[in-house]
């Protein structure tokens, strides 16, 4: 499966060198966020991206961000495709939010649901 390579060696880059975490600032960059763009989405101080990059909080954002972005990849095929899809493709099924807009609240396991049910055939 190159996408599923693909995606671990993407997700391998954006580690912090020698800690089970995930950078800040390498995530915003690979899905073309702003720091302060990040902050909002993961629902902490806009300084906290830079300040405290281990914060729980924005830690288990941006791992939610990548179980939904591993997923779509699988459905989608490529990892370019499913980034575009995560930001900005309105899904009817959640009143046209977006994936990111969705993870952002909290929803990242009904996302989840939705892609396994893409991706075995029951919708879209």
């Amino acid at each position: 499966m190159a996408a599923h390579h693909d995606f671990q060696a993407f997700t391998e880059g954006l580690r912090v060198p020698g800690l089970p975490l995930i950078a800040p600032d390498r995530f915003a960059e690979a899905l073309h966020l702003r720091q302060q763009e990040l902050a909002q989405l993961a629902r902490v101080h806009r300084t906290t991206v830079a300040d405290a990059p281990t914060n729980a909080k924005l830690q288990q954002y941006m791992r939610d961000t990548l179980r939904v972005l591993s997923a779509a990849t699988e459905v989608s095929g490529e990892r370019t495709r499913a980034i575009y899809w995560y930001r900005n493709t309105p899904i009817p099924e959640f009143e046209h939010r977006t994936a990111e807009q969705l993870v952002s609240t909290g929803k990242a396991e009904a996302v989840m649901s939705y892609l396994l049910s893409v991706g075995g055939g029951s919708t879209g």
